[in-house]
């Protein structure tokens, strides 16, 4: 029978560098600068319009049952409404969302 060699672990690994202490003080200093956020107004209201429009999208695009499950209504299905409005709109709610997190916000001055 022919033996394959088996590689070798190495028999002292390199040792892992301790990690450091948390720092938990707290100063109590109340003249800290407040932290700043990513957005501002302004983006927060274009995201809840970009919201709103999505889900005014689906709601265009719901619909469209037969009291009969045996009926087919193409038309009802099948509408102008369903196909291309309701995606369109709901396309332009991505779009303003993207612009609301692209757009820079409005610099601030400390006074």
């Amino acid at each position: 029978m022919s033996t394959v060699a088996k590689p070798q672990q190495p028999t002292n690994p390199a040792p892992r560098p301790a990690a450091a202490a948390p720092k938990a003080s707290y100063s109590g200093n109340k003249n800290k600068p407040e932290p700043a956020f990513l957005f501002d107004k302004e983006n927060y209201m274009w995201m809840i319009g970009g919201v709103a429009l999505i889900f005014i999208g689906f709601m265009l695009m719901s619909g469209g049952k037969s009291a009969n499950p045996h009926e087919f209504h193409y038309d009802e299905i099948y509408s102008f409404r369903r196909i291309t409005v309701a995606p369109i709109v709901i396309l332009l709610g991505f779009f303003i969302e993207a612009y609301a997190i692209m757009k820079k916000p409005k610099e601030t001055t400390a006074e």
